[in-house]
């Protein structure tokens, strides 16, 4: 069983952030009738599905409805979101008996307006936090800052999100980070600040790595774009190595796919089969040494 199936509702975003490169594919959005036919499919092979990829899914028209087709299916749900809109939809999250986790990327605020109140963005994610603990203590909550050893400017914007977290919780924030070895610092219960370097998305522009690498990709998730079309792995943002599509096809065949067959043992003896895994400097990271 996977950990998770990345199911992008949506590849329209309403922030641009220098952590997401820019969307090339058409704007999509999935219809309800395809997210529970691709739902149905993902609830046995994963452990919970997350609803993003690219795009921001709080925006999607009809969050609301995707919400109500996770609980009547009792889908375990985790969600990603930029959390500018989370005003407009913390009823419904409250009211969720399926959300597990939810990420709130609060670096992307500054990247979009660096010169508003960061404050006023940030109030209705912490209110929602404490209300959501509130109704539902188990589910938790990450404040992603997946921007460390950018460039000072950087980490004095870090500076100002730990000052808010603390006046709010009535803290103290550990400013030492070991990404390598820890990643998250529970601020509150079930509150957390999660720490990740800036990395590159893979790209055909970026050196060629070579064969050797593994990967989680097939092992612990996978990707299903708006449009239907599987992917491998969460960074694989414009389908460069489509696998078939869930709106077609069975997803738990696709699985059983020559090629995914075929990567999953590359991985196994640390192998890299696709040519665009060799253009990927996340795997690295997996890289013992």
């Amino acid at each position: 069983m996977l950990d998770r199936i990345f199911i992008e509702i949506s590849n329209i975003c309403n922030l641009q952030c220098s952590f997401c490169p820019v969307v090339e594919r058409d704007n999509k959005v999935m219809g309800p009738e395809d997210f529970e036919k691709v739902l149905k499919q993902a609830k046995p092979l994963a452990k919970q599905v997350c609803l993003h990829l690219m795009g921001e899914p709080l925006a999607h028209p009809n969050f609301v409805k995707m919400m109500e087709i996770c609980e009547e299916n009792n889908v375990p749900v985790q969600i990603t979101t930029n959390g500018v809109v989370i005003a407009n939809r913390k009823e419904v999250l409250l009211k969720s008996k399926v959300l597990r986790q939810i990420n709130f990327s609060i670096q992307s605020y500054k990247d979009n307006f660096p010169n508003r109140d960061f404050y006023t963005y940030l109030r209705p994610i912490l209110d929602f936090s404490r209300e959501l603990n509130e109704v539902s203590p188990e589910t938790y909550v990450n404040y992603r800052l997946w921007n460390l050893g950018r460039n000072e400017q950087i980490m004095e914007e870090n500076e100002e999100v730990f000052q808010i977290l603390e006046r709010f919780y009535d803290i103290e924030v550990n400013r030492r980070t070991q990404v390598e070895s820890i990643k998250s610092k529970r601020i509150w219960n079930r509150v957390y600040l999660h720490f990740d370097t800036h990395f590159d998305w893979p790209s055909w522009d970026l050196p060629n790595q070579g064969e050797i690498g593994r990967c989680h990709a097939l092992k612990s998730h996978i990707g299903i774009h708006a449009d239907g079309t599987v992917v491998p792995c969460c960074l694989d943002k414009e389908c460069q190595i489509p696998l078939g599509n869930a709106f077609e096809q069975d997803l738990a065949g696709i699985l059983k796919s020559d090629r995914a067959i075929a990567m999953r043992e590359g991985f196994d003896n640390n192998k890299r089969v696709e040519e665009f895994c060799k253009h990927c400097t996340y795997i690295n990271r997996f890289q013992k040494s």
